[in-house]
């Protein structure tokens, strides 16, 4: 029976996520497969790499860093997360990115990303993290209002989460029949429609269809949650959660904040470990 691990975005809570994939990778956990959304993505990269620690490392060392993140940088270049920085110079030079590793890890890795003209998702497995595998991710991550859309292909995707923030479905449409789900939301979070939906609309009015898949995210992802936790209490996917909302902003940008998120994940993850051996356990019993 294969085994998958999803995980959800929700940018700067996605250290959150990160130090629950450190435990994995500290204690030896392996999946068959791992889908990232967004956060999830460009953090959750690193469990196929092997490398723990990477994610909160980075993030913690260029916090402060504008050329990391900045309305400077969304002001002169249209994208928060500066595109050189982030997606060359920190995997290439400043904190490297072990590409040849993840090749050769048998895992496989996916990411979802939302094409800005139908607003439906697109799911793309990455092959060994380089130029055209950093593009995708950089369009799951890529959040409306901090990011312009990401052109690949001669088509234009923006982040994941607008179309499916927790792809647990397409880990079982692949054929992984026991997941585990690592969210940035605590248990009983229900999502609401943005306050800034007019805005959104006004800004991407040449993206109708992707504006109007923005106001169809709560529902579609309450509803979501709803079939996460059906699928819970069948036995069919392990669900590690924050245990209460998160102290960090999406654009978060303080280094102890970030740390306490991180920290929470490691305490989380330690704290479920006997209950996930044995759920993973009876994987392979199958």
């Amino acid at each position: 029976m294969k085994t998958g691990l999803v995980l959800e975005g929700g940018a700067m809570r996605g250290m959150f996520s990160a130090g629950v994939i450190d435990v994995f990778l500290e204690e030896g956990l392996a999946f068959d497969g791992v889908v990232g959304v967004s956060a999830g993505a460009t953090f959750g990269c690193n469990i196929k790499s092997g490398q723990a620690g990477r994610a909160f490392r980075y993030n913690k060392r260029f916090a402060k860093d504008p050329r990391y993140g900045s309305f400077r940088s969304l002001f002169s270049t249209g994208d928060y997360y500066n595109v050189d920085f982030c997606y060359r110079r920190i995997p290439e030079e400043l904190d490297p990115f072990d590409n040849k590793a993840f090749a050769e890890n048998p895992m496989k890795f996916y990411v979802v990303a939302t094409d800005a003209d139908t607003g439906k998702p697109v799911y793309v497995r990455m092959k060994d993290c380089r130029e055209k595998d950093l593009e995708w991710i950089r369009a799951s991550a890529s959040m409306p209002l901090f990011a312009k859309p990401v052109e690949i292909d001669g088509r234009k995707f923006m982040d994941g989460g607008i179309a499916d923030s927790i792809p647990l479905r397409f880990m079982e449409h692949k054929g992984y029949e026991k997941n585990v789900c690592v969210l940035t939301r605590p248990l009983g979070y229900r999502k609401k429609e943005s306050s800034l939906q007019p805005l959104i609309d006004r800004m991407m009015r040449d993206y109708p269809v992707l504006a109007e898949a923005m106001r169809k995210r709560p529902a579609r992802y309450n509803r979501t949650l709803e079939y996460i936790k059906e699928r819970e209490e069948a036995g069919a996917a392990f669900v590690i959660r924050p245990p209460e909302t998160l102290p960090v902003g999406r654009l978060e940008h303080d280094p102890e904040k970030l740390e306490m998120a991180y920290r929470i994940g490691i305490r989380e993850a330690r704290r479920r470990l006997p209950e996930l051996r044995s759920y993973l356990e009876k994987a392979k019993e199958v």
